[in-house]
Order: C-alpha cells, then sequence, then structure tokens
C-alpha cells in the first residue's frame, strides 16, 4: 500500500505554479501510461487553463483547491472544493477561476 498526502500535495504543486511561466503544475500520484488508471494533482494559477484535450476512457476533476470550470463544447460546469466533476465523452478543458488545485482521473480500456 502507498499513503499519500493530497493535502502537501496541492500545496506543493501551488507553489509551483504560482512561481512558473506557464502558471500549471502537476505530479502523477498513480498509474501511469502504462497503467488504465491515471491519478494527476494538477495546479493552475488563477487566469490559467489547461488546453482543450481528449481522453479516450473516463474522466473526472476532483476540485480540492479553489475554483474551477470544466468546459466541453458549449457545455460547462463550475466546481469548487470537495465537487467531483464527472467529464462527458468529447474534448475538453479545465480553467482556474482563482488559484485551483485538483486531482484529474482517467481511466481507459486496456486492449485485450
Amino acid at each position: 500500500m502507498t499513503r499519500t498526502s493530497l493535502t502537501a500535495l496541492v500545496r506543493d504543486q501551488l507553489d509551483l505554479a504560482r512561481s512558473a511561466n506557464s502558471g500549471r503544475s502537476a505530479t502523477t500520484v498513480h498509474g501511469g501510461h502504462e497503467r488504465s488508471l491515471r491519478q494527476t494533482v494538477m495546479a493552475l494559477r488563477q487566469g490559467e487553463h489547461m488546453h482543450e484535450q481528449e481522453h479516450p476512457g473516463e474522466v473526472t476533476v476532483q476540485v480540492l483547491h479553489g475554483r474551477v470550470r470544466l468546459v466541453a463544447g458549449p457545455d460547462s460546469w463550475v466546481g469548487g472544493p470537495g465537487d467531483l466533476l464527472t467529464m462527458p465523452d468529447r474534448r475538453h478543458r479545465v480553467e482556474a477561476l482563482e488559484d485551483s488545485a485538483f486531482l484529474f482521473t482517467t481511466a481507459r480500456q486496456l486492449t485485450a
């Protein structure tokens, strides 16, 4: 078993995002490209966003700090701490309405 403090990761990633030219920071806490499940703590400085992208499989965003807007086509949803946003199966982006951190989880089907 592995134990990870999301609170500490949020603090560290927010510090990195605030000082980065890009206004973003991320670290994978579980899984990776070779696994079906991948969880990444991402931090965005207010006004920054993740570029629009698409993921095969299921995607959720659990807001850990701040407020974010999830945008998928013409639809958008705002989430705050404790909210879990389930991504529709289409291109999407995440925008930081204030300095924010979230757990970005992707689960893809493995091909046999």
